[in-house]
């Protein structure tokens, strides 16, 4: 009973600031979990970069690609900018493949996410979730794709625009007229078979002991912890992470480790029905909802 007060009035909050959102806490040694709608589907954004990671540095173990192969990356200039890493320079640029897997994971960088997909494309990192027994999630476009949805640097006035049509324009079944909103042609999945994943990278798994090991150093070096990151960062705590932001959709996925030795599975998925891009507000809520359900999981 105290459970179900508890996600009924996180519910409400969630709803007071104009959000829907899935979210899910699990204990990693017991698989008890609490969480809010984890079975529904969302386009995950940037969060589709820790796949990715797992699909090259296996192939780089595998002896498919070598690591420290040096790729050269030109500036685009007809390239919609993203707001950080490689797409910001001015010159072309020599980096190794496993660096571009760094700047992909730890900034979210996405022009380094698409020189890794252009290695080893969508369809290779699903299968690479398959042959690890993970479902739930699909891999469908580069980041590219995500970046140029609307073709052009849009401005303010434009991205207003923007956040109206991705809050207005999305049917009852999850079909969108931007494709990479669209359920059946984004990269998507749900807080269960994220937090799956994460449960894959911190325990053992079908995940190479090497590859998990590289992937969590990269989520704890993670830059952008700007939702869930200031609930659970603390000297008591490890904690590591992805962020992924698109539009009106703002999700976060990590573990955080306590001192006791208990660590935690933790995800949140949420959809915005307000046409801001900026919404601190908003993002400490999300925070603060994933710690409640973590916070009365840890009193079971």
């Amino acid at each position: 009973m105290r459970d179900r007060e508890l996600i009924a009035g996180l519910r409400d909050r969630l709803a007071e600031a104009g959000l829907s959102g899935s979210f899910l806490v699990r204990n990693l040694a017991t698989g008890e979990e609490l969480g809010i709608d984890p079975d529904v589907g969302y386009p995950i954004a940037s969060l589709v970069k820790v796949p990715l990671a797992i699909a090259v540095l296996e192939a780089v173990r595998a002896g498919r690609l070598d690591g420290a192969r040096m790729l050269e990356i030109a500036p685009d200039r007809e390239a919609v900018s993203p707001p950080i890493g490689l797409g910001r320079f001015t010159h072309p640029v020599r980096i190794a493949i496993q660096d571009l897997v760094y700047l992909a994971v730890s900034i979210s960088d996405n022009v380094a996410a698409d020189a890794l997909f252009a290695l080893v494309p969508p369809g290779e990192v699903d299968r690479t979730l398959a042959e690890a027994g993970l479902c739930g999630i699909a891999v469908r476009h580069p980041m590219r794709d995500l970046v140029d949805v609307f073709g052009a640097e849009l401005g303010r006035d434009g991205l207003h625009l923007a956040q109206t049509l991705a809050i207005g324009a999305r049917t009852p079944g999850g079909g969108h007229p931007v494709a990479h909103l669209d359920l059946s042609r984004a990269n998507i999945g749900t807080a269960r078979a994220l937090a799956d994943l994460l449960q894959a990278l911190w325990t053992p798994s079908a995940i190479h002991p090497q590859v998990a090991e590289r992937v969590r150093a990269l989520m704890s070096d993670g830059v952008l912890q700007r939702r869930l990151g200031p609930d659970f960062i603390s000297d008591a705590t490890g904690w590591a992470s992805k962020s992924g932001t698109l539009l009106n959709l703002r999700h976060d996925a990590g573990v955080v480790e306590h001192e006791d030795g208990e660590s935690y599975a933790v995800v949140a998925l949420t959809e915005s029905t307000v046409p801001a891009a900026a919404q601190p507000a908003v993002d400490a809520l999300i925070g603060r909802v994933a710690r409640a359900l973590h916070d009365r999981l840890r009193e079971h």
